[in-house]
């Protein structure tokens, strides 16, 4: 009988088990999210793009969390197709959606309804982002999204004026390159600042020699110890902060 239910619950694990990307609509434009989970209520980490958008990378790390019976879902802020290679259009993308703060996060809260009717568990969840979208987790943060930790690699850290973390329901996990060009590291000591004085559980961590985008395989940027100890870390907080 223990053979037969155990048979059972991996079958059931096998035919819940899902990969691929998923198109879904915001105010009549069609965004496209990729949602990778290995089981049912498999914990959720939900993931946001750099700024050139959703590509292959963000689909390698999905399948890093699948790997190790974590659900991902890896929203979509430029809209399906839009995946800018020119800097400037990176630039004026991201630009954009800095200058509507408001806009960023009905996309970011679009993504978490879409994870959830995709059957995600969103009630056990966590937020992450690269560079980009490590300042887009931070804005979810303060808009007061119910996740249970918000985790940015090498994100934008500047808090914007007339913003704050009042609202923040988790902790914060900040991994940066202390040889950040791109984020000063006065960024990292105000943001560390403005969490203690709030009591906001919080962990910040700096890596010698890391780089902006320390972890983007096969870039200028990647630098191998920041990013192994990162993930590392990274996976740590997961299994010490979700069920």
């Amino acid at each position: 009988m223990k053979k037969i239910l155990s048979f059972l619950v991996l079958l059931s694990s096998i035919l819940f088990a899902t990969q691929g990307f998923v198109t879904y609509d915001v105010d009549g434009k069609e965004y496209e999210g990729y949602y990778s989970s290995p089981s049912k209520n498999a914990p959720l980490v939900f993931m946001v793009h750099d700024w050139d958008g959703l590509t292959d990378y963000e689909v390698k790390r999905a399948q890093m969390l699948y790997d190790l019976g974590y659900a991902t879902f890896a929203v979509d802020l430029y809209g399906k197709g839009i995946r800018p290679t020119a800097l400037e259009d990176k630039k004026a993308l991201t630009s954009g959606l800095y200058k509507d703060r408001e806009k960023m996060r009905k996309l970011l809260n679009a993504g978490l309804n879409e994870a959830k009717n995709l059957g995600a568990n969103i009630n056990n969840s966590i937020g992450t982002g690269y560079c980009f979208g490590g300042a887009a987790i931070l804005e979810m943060a303060r808009s007061g999204a119910d996740l249970k930790s918000f985790i940015p690699f090498h994100g934008g850290l500047n808090t914007p004026k007339g913003q704050d973390y009042s609202n923040i329901k988790g902790s914060v996990v900040v991994f940066h390159g202390t040889a950040d060009k791109v984020v000063p590291i006065q960024d990292f000591a105000n943001l560390a600042q403005q969490l203690e004085e709030r009591k906001i559980p919080h962990e910040m961590i700096t890596y010698s020699g890391a780089p902006h985008a320390f972890t983007v395989f096969g870039s200028a940027s990647y630098h191998e110890k920041a990013d192994k100890s990162s993930w590392n870390r990274f996976v740590e907080v997961l299994n010490e902060t979700l069920k």
